[in-house]
Parts: C-alpha cells; sequence; structure tokens
C-alpha cells in the first residue's frame, strides 16, 4: 500500500445518519488505513438530529451543517475545507447534492445510482470535469482482491477467448413486503418517486453491471429486459432479468433481485472463455475458483504470493486471514486517497487500469437502468444502453 505523505484528507458527508447503515460503511472504509479525518457534514434533515451525530462524530458544532448548499459553500471557502464529500443520501436527491460540491471545486463520491436519470448524470460528469475534480461512485465489490485479480487474469488473456458473462445480484432481504412495517430502508426503496420504478435495476442491477465490466473490459452494446413485481402491491419492480450483447457479441446474463426468497447477499459472477472459466462470490470473497478445458479446478486464495500486484498491493494481513466488505471499501478508499492527495500536491496521477470506478461508470449505469426500463416497456425488445428515456412503465 502507499503511504500517504501529508497531512490526511479532510472529508464530508451528506446523509448517512440515524439508521443509514451505508453511511457508517462509508465511515468505516475511510478510516482503515487512517487517510481521512471527517470534518463536516450533514446527517439528516432533523437538524437538532444532525447536529447530536455529527457530535458522536467528532465533528466541532460550527462544522455541523443545516443544509448541504450551506455546507458546500462554506467549506469551499474555509483555508481548511474539505477535500471531498461523501453522498449517502437516498436516490432522488444525488444530483442537487452533487452539483453544489463539484461546482464549488469539492471532489464527490456519490452512491449509486448516480441519478435518476442520463441527462443529469452526463451533466455532473460534465460539472467534474469543468472543475477538474474528481466524481467518484462506490461501486466497491471492484475493490476485492480477488476481483482484482479477476479483473487481471481475464485482461491478460487467461481465460483465453471470452464467451459468455453471467453476474447475479439476487437478494431476499425485501422478499417481504417490509415497506409496511416501518422498515426505513426499504420505505424508500420501494418508493417510485425516491428510487425509480425500476429500484431494483437502479439498487443491485447496476452493481452487478459495473462488475461484469470491470473483470471483463467489455462494454455492452445492446441488452433485452424484462421486469417483474414479486411482491404483491409492491409499487416498484423487485425482479430483473436481463440479456446483454458485449463488445463483439459476447452473450452475458445479469439476474437481480431484492425478492429472491432464501438468498442472503446472493452477489455471483461467472466468466467463461474458449480457454477456461473463473467465478468469485461475494458470500466467498477471499477465494476465487479458476477451471481449466478438462474442468480441473484450482482456488486462489486471497494473500498468496503468487497473485498478481493488482490483488496484493489491496491486502491487508496476508495469507490465512480472510477480510471482507469493509476492507472493500477501504480499498476504495484507499486508491481514491492517492489520486487525491496527487493532484493536492501537485504529484502525477496514480489513476491505473484498476482502480476505483469514476462518474463515467456511474453515468454507464444510469444508461443501463433506462435501457432495461425502456427493453421491457417494449415487450424485452433488444435496446441499445445510452441516451435518456421516458420513465413511464
Amino acid at each position: 500500500m502507499i503511504e500517504l505523505e501529508g497531512p490526511r484528507l479532510r472529508a464530508g458527508m451528506v446523509g448517512g445518519g440515524q439508521g443509514a447503515d451505508i453511511g457508517k460503511t462509508h465511515r468505516f472504509g475511510m478510516r482503515l488505513d487512517a487517510r481521512y479525518s471527517l470534518e463536516a457534514g450533514v446527517f439528516g434533515r432533523d437538524a437538532e438530529q444532525s447536529a447530536r451525530i455529527a457530535g458522536s462524530l467528532g465533528i466541532a458544532p460550527g462544522r455541523s451543517y443545516a443544509g448541504y448548499a450551506e455546507m458546500a459553500e462554506a467549506e469551499a471557502n474555509r483555508p481548511d475545507g474539505i477535500d471531498v464529500v461523501v453522498v449517502a443520501t437516498p436516490n432522488d436527491s444525488h444530483f442537487p447534492i452533487a452539483k453544489a460540491f463539484l461546482e464549488n471545486g469539492i471532489a464527490v463520491v456519490c452512491e449509486k445510482p448516480l441519478t435518476g436519470d442520463s441527462a443529469s448524470a452526463a451533466e455532473l460528469v460534465r460539472i467534474a470535469a469543468e472543475h477538474n475534480t474528481i466524481l467518484a461512485v462506490p461501486h466497491c465489490y471492484s475493490a476485492y482482491p480477488m476481483v482484482r485479480e479477476a479483473a487481471r487474469m481475464v485482461r491478460d488473456g487467461a481465460l483465453g477467448r471470452i464467451t459468455f458473462v453471467d453476474v447475479e445480484h439476487a437478494s431476499g432481504w425485501a422478499a417481504t413486503p417490509l415497506e409496511l412495517t416501518g422498515h426505513k430502508q426499504a420505505s424508500w426503496r420501494t418508493n417510485p418517486d425516491i428510487a425509480g420504478f425500476p429500484s431494483v435495476v437502479a439498487d443491485l442491477g447496476t452493481h452487478a453491471y459495473h462488475l461484469a465490466r470491470y473483470i471483463t473490459g467489455l462494454e455492452a452494446e445492446e441488452l433485452a429486459g424484462q421486469l417483474h413485481t414479486f411482491v404483491p402491491g409492491r409499487q416498484v419492480f423487485d425482479n430483473a432479468t436481463v440479456s446483454l450483447r458485449f463488445d463483439g457479441g459476447v452473450p452475458g446474463r445479469i439476474w437481480a433481485s431484492m425478492a429472491a426468497t432464501g438468498h442472503n447477499h446472493g452477489l455471483r459472477i461467472r466468466i467463461f472463455g474458449d480457454a477456461g472459466s473463473l467465478e468469485w462470490q461475494h458470500e466467498d470473497p477471499h477465494h476465487l475458483s479458476v477451471q481449466d478445458l478438462d474442468g480441473a479446478t484450482i482456488i486462489l486464495t486471497h494473500g498468496l504470493s503468487t497473485l498478481s500486484d493488482d490483488a496484493t498491493r489491496l491486502t491487508r494481513v496476508g495469507l490465512g486471514h480472510p477480510e471482507g466488505f469493509l476492507e472493500a471499501f477501504a480499498n476504495f478508499y484507499l486508491d481514491l486517497a492517492d489520486e487525491l492527495a496527487a493532484r493536492r500536491d501537485g504529484k502525477a496521477s496514480t489513476i491505473r487500469e484498476l482502480s476505483f470506478p469514476t462518474g463515467i461508470d456511474g453515468l454507464l449505469g444510469v444508461q443501463f437502468v433506462e435501457a432495461v426500463a425502456a427493453s421491457h416497456a417494449n415487450n424485452g425488445a433488444w435496446t441499445v444502453p445510452s441516451g435518456a428515456i421516458s420513465q413511464e412503465v
């Protein structure tokens, strides 16, 4: 790992308050390598509650703000203002919050989906470029060492010519109508005004789509999608199946579900080539299964001395000591810290081929959501995943 030279990066957060597990996950990830200090934030719409949370996190009273616009302007004008802000709010608020900070020259980590439509996602990418600042999206599954190893193997031709890509992100967390019980996450994730009507595609499908792109280096040329609602009365789609044609006609499949009864996390990717195949599962993240043409299986383990530098540089404790979700978030923030520090200190860019996802990845994810919705509305017709489409069911 690259140790930070100079002071820690100053971070802020919007969202991630009471009952928001993802906010805690971001904070844990930032802390793990001591590369950031959390200095400012807005942790909810209730100002008193937000201030209490800020105080519990060690944030000075003068940097606990009533709203994101006030925070963006104030931090941009402080000599010790934040270097980066994490946007960990529900989907419908991402665009105005990210825009406010980017326009003030502050780097942004924005939860997925980046925005609710590709026009606004493209606008954020444009603003980030105009202000020469970083816009990143935490598709943190790509930051597992064994995912980096898989990507290196595929990109270096270890599987030969890629013949099929198969990804599942099929969870059973919302296989019952949790939204009717007061469950905070279910309440907004199943609200079409907040999460969008193809909610499962934005929430889980974008992760699967990014993982397929990240490991293979392929882009989708067209797709055909079908959306379903398994839980009666639910206002959004909670299951999606998508067929894809990647570069060169390589076929693929994505299954995304929040109602896959009995499944825990349910993220799995399999890549097949004409010389071999591999498989990685999130619930066993420190192993990568590789098979040859004869069906012989080799299990590669996190921490092996024979792994690529892409995997090894993100390994903290070594062979036999599994690392998991929080470490993957920390790896995302480690790569981001290297680049933020390099820009701050006037040094060369640290971004490598396998690095953190950017606003471009976020934009492609939003285009994926729109294309699946458009295909479904057109009886599963093949659709090119680019450009804005109508958000009507």
